[in-house]
């Protein structure tokens, strides 16, 4: 190994190991069990040096925006460390679903009736059942993916029972100019209602906060592999 990669291997096993504290602190300062919670390693757009230092250091859940970025990435480092879960955490276009379903293991970010349609096909085509979150525009962005709170329920309700799909949870990106708590506890009503016990909420930023509202993962990139380049 050259020094190089020695460092970077020692800088992103400091910063796992300072998230996982932060995480376990949390979780246990609002009695819940920090095995509860995942932690996402968010490697959209970082250099394959840093995330395979992470794959050294025996992390194995990772986060992805882009279907593109992530088939560039993936096979090679599958290839070499087993047992990785990748995550679709970004917008998907209907024309990648197919793509998609292929390579991830986990959906997050299904957020409108025409792609649930789409992925329920492609996956019974692959013969593949992910499960999937539903996205919730808790903020309800305009130029943010996400089905709105009120129409959440039915939603919901389509894709496990006219669709087939597996709906395991529900994840939000709150707006950045507001506080997250009332946006983790709107997404958290939602899926108590609904049945749903997985929720996927809480970014660098407000990680710790997702965790009191009840997070089972917490999507994290820039705290463990520095700022990105997003050229």
């Amino acid at each position: 190994m050259t020094s190089d990669a020695s460092d970077i291997d020692r800088d992103i096993t400091a910063n796992f190991e300072e998230i996982r504290a932060r995480i376990d602190k949390a979780a246990k300062k609002w009695e819940r069990n920090p095995g509860d919670i995942d932690l996402i390693a968010v490697s959209k757009r970082q250099p394959d040096a840093a995330v395979e230092a992470a794959l050294r250091l025996g992390h194995r859940q990772f986060g992805e925006n882009r279907v593109q970025e992530a088939q560039e990435k993936w096979p090679d480092f599958r290839a070499q460390y087993p047992n990785v879960e990748l995550r679709l955490i970004g917008p998907l276009q209907t024309n990648k679903a197919k793509d998609a379903v292929a390579l991830f293991d986990i959906i997050e970010t299904v957020d409108r009736p025409k792609l649930a349609r789409i992925l329920a096909k492609e996956m019974a085509s692959a013969d593949r059942s992910l499960p999937v979150y539903i996205q919730v525009n808790t903020g309800k962005e305009s130029q943010k993916a996400g089905v709105f709170p009120e129409d959440a329920d039915a939603f919901i309700a389509e894709c496990r029972e006219r669709l087939g799909l597996d709906v395991v949870g529900l994840m939000c990106i709150p707006p950045l100019e507001e506080q997250p708590a009332p946006h983790f506890a709107l997404l958290a009503k939602i899926a108590a209602r609904n049945g749903l016990s997985r929720l996927s909420m809480g970014m660098s930023a407000d990680f710790e906060t997702a965790v009191q509202f009840g997070a089972t993962s917490v999507r994290v990139g820039t705290a463990l592999f520095g700022s990105r380049s997003d050229t």
